[in-house]
């Protein structure tokens, strides 16, 4: 059985065999996980794990500065135009069928439970 190895394809170091990122490791290891946990959450073996986990000590500086510029860029991404305007077709088609099974729901035409978050509008 070879070594564990962290290797980069040009996505950021990785765990070879696999498409886990380092940052994914670091990700549960903030959460408090054990690596024995991580290692079976990821279906991955812990020798696995623990060699992202030497990985992200012996290069502790440069993993958190690219984790922090991932951590920036997926909170300041935005999906194309035409996603969002499929997400909000989706959002007004969902709130008039919860509109109409309310209405429904409030004249007796309806036996089903309702449940209708009205904070989203």
């Amino acid at each position: 059985m070879q070594p564990a190895a962290i290797i980069n394809r040009g996505r950021g170091p990785e765990i070879e065999g696999t498409r886990i990122t380092v940052y994914t490791i670091m990700d549960y290891l903030e959460m408090g996980w054990h690596h024995t946990q991580i290692a079976a959450d990821l279906d991955i073996s812990s020798a696995q794990v623990q060699a992202a986990v030497d990985y992200i000590e012996g290069h502790r500086e440069e993993v958190a500065a690219a984790y922090e510029r991932i951590l920036e860029q997926s909170a300041n991404a935005k999906n194309p135009p035409w996603v969002e305007e499929a997400r909000e077709r989706g959002r007004q088609k969902r709130l008039a069928l919860q509109e109409e099974i309310l209405q429904a729901k409030l004249h007796g035409l309806c036996d089903v439970p309702v449940i209708v978050d009205r904070t989203k509008r």
